[in-house]
């Protein structure tokens, strides 16, 4: 399974959309972190995001907010979004995902 997390300056960025770059998490079939890699972030378009994280593999996004358009893009690829995430080591966020312990506070996007 392949996370995506949006970061900047390698903690996990506010906004999705203005992100600096993305974490890239696999995690194996028994839940371990096999690899973790970055990739900059395209320009903020609207609807290119999802088809590039579409495009590298990513299943899940993990984001403290993220606005409903994109949300709905991501969806319509097939990937699945966590939004409100507490914390800011990407791996940890993924990780505690993983063991069902992530911290969720409220989506900081509100549009």
């Amino acid at each position: 399974m392949r996370f995506a997390v949006p970061t900047f300056n390698g903690k996990i960025c506010a906004h999705f959309g203005h992100c600096q770059a993305f974490a890239l998490v696999d995690v194996d079939e028994k839940g371990e972190i096999r690899s973790e890699t970055y990739f900059d972030a395209p320009p903020h378009t609207p609807g290119l995001l999802p088809k590039v994280l579409k495009e590298k593999g990513v299943d899940v996004v993990i984001a403290q907010g993220m606005g409903m358009r994109a949300q709905e893009f991501f969806r319509e690829m097939g990937i699945k979004v966590v939004t409100g995430a507490i914390g800011e080591d990407p791996v940890q966020v993924v990780k505690e995902y993983i063991a069902g312990l992530l911290k969720i506070g409220e989506n900081v996007c509100d549009h």
